[in-house]
């Protein structure tokens, strides 16, 4: 039988053993809290790191945004088409040289030459891709180039051609008459200017575009809204309002950035592509 003295120092053994074992499960706890702390810290730190570099990624995948381009400012009053101070000769004799050095960018007679009336419309419709274009043409404003006008359209030359060079500002006008879409492309010959100091353009009218002092050819343009020209350019005929809608479509959907990048005075090809389908002539 145990004495007094042995059961105290088993308890006493015992109460060490406990201790000891407390001690190592604190030691394990305190352990594992480092670990479960420490791997809170990285998983943290993962994904801050995560959102901050998806943030730059998106960031730099972000399109830059562009300004838009200031919608068109189009006057809507028509410009009164011109009248000549005194009339020309009726009939008025029309001459077409041809430009060796210059040979026509699609297969076409010259227009008939001699004596040609100097009085008198015609109407004319554009049909194109973008809409119809009808027009009147003036006689007694400038004979010979309305004659060269009838006698391209009649031949087809105009047909499947393109408009190349829209402006929106400063000169509102739509180019067209280039079977090249270039702007350098013309019939093989050329005409006089029909032109006087009293001149002056604006929305509504047709005029020939032309490379300096009486080089007409195929080439024109219609005015849709300003146009601060020197009397330099033949007037020959005027847009009909039906017309002039079609312009304005093309002239809000603007100029392709490509070509207006390229360009000096902000002109290039329509963003809206203009192309003729036919050109009728009514009798």
């Amino acid at each position: 039988m145990a004495t007094n003295q042995q059961r105290r120092e088993a308890a006493k053994r015992k109460l060490e053993r406990q201790l000891v074992r407390r001690a190592e499960r604190a030691k394990r706890r305190k352990i594992i809290g480092v670990g479960v702390t420490v791997g809170a810290v990285v998983v943290i730190a993962g994904v801050v790191v995560f959102f901050a570099t998806r943030s730059g990624e998106d960031a730099a995948a972000a399109p830059t945004n562009t300004p838009e381009p200031p919608p068109v400012q189009i006057p809507t009053q028509r410009a009164e088409e011109p009248k000549r101070p005194e009339a020309v000769a009726n009939p008025t004799t029309c001459e077409y040289p041809a430009k060796p050095d210059e040979p026509a960018a699609k297969p076409v007679n010259t227009p008939p030459a001699g004596p040609t009336p100097a009085t008198g419309t015609v109407n004319v419709t554009i049909k194109s891709t973008a809409g119809d274009i009808p027009m009147t043409l003036n006689r007694a404003l400038a004979p010979c180039t309305v004659n060269n006008f009838i006698s391209l359209a009649q031949q087809g030359f105009y047909t499947d051609t393109e408009c190349h060079r829209l402006g929106t500002e400063g000169l509102q006008m739509l180019q067209c008459g280039d079977p090249q879409g270039t702007g350098s492309g013309g019939p093989g010959y050329s005409f006089n200017d029909e032109v006087f100091p009293e001149l002056k353009y604006g929305r509504g009218l047709l005029a020939m575009a032309n490379a300096g002092p009486n080089t007409n050819g195929s080439q024109f343009f219609m005015v849709y809204g300003d146009a601060q020209l020197e009397p330099n350019y033949t007037v020959f005929g005027s847009i009909s309002d039906a017309g002039l809608q079609v312009l304005d479509k093309v002239a809000r959907d603007g100029v392709d950035p490509a070509a207006a990048a390229g360009s000096q005075d902000g002109t290039g090809k329509p963003k809206t592509p203009v192309k003729f389908t036919a050109v009728t002539v009514d009798a």
